[in-house]
């Protein structure tokens, strides 16, 4: 494949407190790899968030990026391994304990940067969304989108405690993918879920004033 294109990912701002602001899409966060898959024609690249090259680990899911109904594609993704309760295991991606129910590694798909030769990055996210919904539906069952919770960020948030999952990402649909942190999206996260606080989280990140940034 030809010298990749440079994408600098866009990065959620992580919140203590769960919310609802009408309008605002709801997504699960899963907890795995963050890696943006590319495809050029018949070759294609995994590649994690630090420039490692993933290609030859997950094998399955090159040749399921590859398959793709599309000359050339770059998404955003998180491989991740599921449980029986399809929550993610970001453990399991080294190994699942013996006797444990797991599906295969996944790549969870929330972002589509480029298709056929075109910048998608620029266009609002519920756009990006609906593309990215039509071209998965060319692939296999290897590549899905990741799941959409209610439209209500406080049942979102309530689904999210009742399925166990990591978390939420609260997203502006109207906002394009900028390369950066952005108040556009926000995470919570269930072990770092304090109300009315500011603190600093596991990944080493501040947690930002909700007040602040709505």
């Amino acid at each position: 494949m030809a010298d990749l294109p440079t994408v600098l990912l866009m990065q959620p701002t992580l919140i203590a407190t769960p919310f609802h602001r009408p309008g605002w899409v709801y997504e699960e966060k899963v907890d795995g790899y963050r890696m943006v898959a590319y495809k050029q024609g018949g070759s294609v690249q995994l590649v994690s968030r630090q420039g490692k090259a993933f290609t030859q680990r997950f094998p399955a899911l090159a040749k399921a990026v590859a398959g793709l109904g599309a000359e050339s594609v770059i998404l955003d993704t998180e491989v991740a391994v599921f449980d029986r309760q399809l929550i993610s295991r970001f453990e399991w991606l080294r190994g699942r304990p013996e006797g444990d129910v797991a599906t295969p590694p996944m790549l969870m798909a929330f972002d589509l940067l480029e298709l056929d030769g075109e910048d998608q990055r620029p266009r609002p996210l519920h756009e990006r969304r609906q593309a990215l919904e039509h071209l998965l539906l060319t692939g296999e069952r290897l590549i899905l989108p990741v799941r959409r919770l209610s439209p209500n960020g406080l049942t979102a948030w309530q689904e999210v405690i009742r399925a166990g999952w990591e978390g939420l990402v609260a997203k502006d649909p109207q906002s394009p993918y900028v390369g950066r942190r952005t108040l556009k999206w926000l995470k919570v996260k269930q072990r770092n879920y304090r109300a009315d606080e500011l603190w600093v989280g596991g990944e080493g990140e501040v947690v930002a004033d909700l007040s602040r940034v709505m």
